[in-house]
């Protein structure tokens, strides 16, 4: 099983593309899934797993892996769909995945194969599912001689709901000569998850900012252009944006790359905000250009984050 992600160092070439590479497996139903293969590690069928008593109900015990405890995550009932029969269950596969620098492993279906996509194919749920769906996104994708729709998780949001995300502000993160000057700046929080966009809010609000929130690259871009289009300073209207990486129609590394080449725009101060891996995504934020990367969610780092920025605004 693993060796459906052999070629995973290769893909990096995909990022910058607006383009990526999708995980499809089943959750003991017809329905097909993903997720964003580089969010994934490996993945292997479920080994014998220790239950954890009092543990979250939707963590099904733990494993052991090349040394290393990992939570199993029933990735059916995370997202509410009906209990799987018993019987369904011994051909369960773990997908052992890494985000917000944790390592988690999601206890699946059938693990089916490697879709090679482009972000512009990628869609937004529609609107009539209502806001309390797991999804971050849609696309198709031909199997078994017939298009099918895959559904694309939110896994941000089925982790928050585990583990409880810490959005108190230290004090020492904060700058007395700074942070009191937020108080009324807005920020463009660019994200396809409601949880992580929720999360900045909560966190930045806290300094008294206002927070404009975009689903997507493109819904971004598009109103920095709209801003642009009207005779409006893009910088007038924000100080700074804080994107993520991965995102339906257009992601954060192209969103930036077409900020940079729209001489009105080009200075923008942009934050990169993901749940990749640190090293891969301080490679590419150097490529697009922006100008900090913050792996989520570590709310001190958000806020040195805009805090650098309105140092850079008051010194002109």
């Amino acid at each position: 099983m693993s060796s459906v992600l052999a070629s995973v160092d290769q893909r990096t070439q995909l990022v910058g593309e607006n383009r990526l590479e999708l995980l499809i497996f089943k959750l003991n139903s017809m329905q097909l899934f993903a997720i964003n293969v580089f969010k994934v590690k490996e993945v292997v069928k479920l080994p014998n797993m220790n239950r954890l008593p009092g543990s979250h109900a939707h963590v099904s015990g733990v494993v052991t892996l090349r040394g290393h405890s990992i939570p199993v995550i029933d990735l059916r009932a995370a997202v509410k769909m009906p209990p799987a029969k018993e019987e369904a269950k011994v051909d369960c596969n773990l997908i052992i995945t890494e985000y917000n620098r944790s390592v988690q492993g999601f206890m699946v279906g059938e693990v089916m194969h490697i879709v090679n996509t482009s972000w512009k194919d990628i869609l937004p749920p529609p609107t009539s599912v209502g806001r309390s769906n797991y999804l971050t996104a849609i696309t198709r994708i031909d199997h078994e001689d017939a298009s099918r729709i895959v559904e694309i998780i939110d896994v941000e949001k089925v982790l928050a709901e585990i583990v409880s995300y810490n959005i108190a502000i230290s004090e020492e993160a904060l700058d007395k000569d700074v942070s009191h000057l937020l108080s009324g700046k807005r920020v463009l929080v660019v994200d396809d998850s409601s949880t992580a966009r929720g999360q900045v809010k909560a966190t930045l609000g806290q300094l008294g900012m206002e927070i404009i929130e975009a689903e997507n690259g493109l819904q971004a871009l598009n109103m920095l252009k709209g801003w642009a289009d009207e005779g409006k300073s893009v910088y007038d209207e924000i100080l700074l944006m804080i994107t993520d990486a991965e995102m339906p129609e257009m992601d954060g590394y192209r969103l930036t790359a077409e900020v940079r080449g729209d001489e009105r725009m080009s200075d923008l101060f942009i934050a990169l905000n993901t749940s990749l891996s640190g090293s891969f995504n301080e490679a590419m934020v150097e490529k697009v250009g922006c100008d900090r990367f913050i792996s989520k969610f570590q709310p001190d780092l958000l806020v040195d984050v805009v805090q650098q920025r309105m140092r850079e605004f008051i010194s002109g």
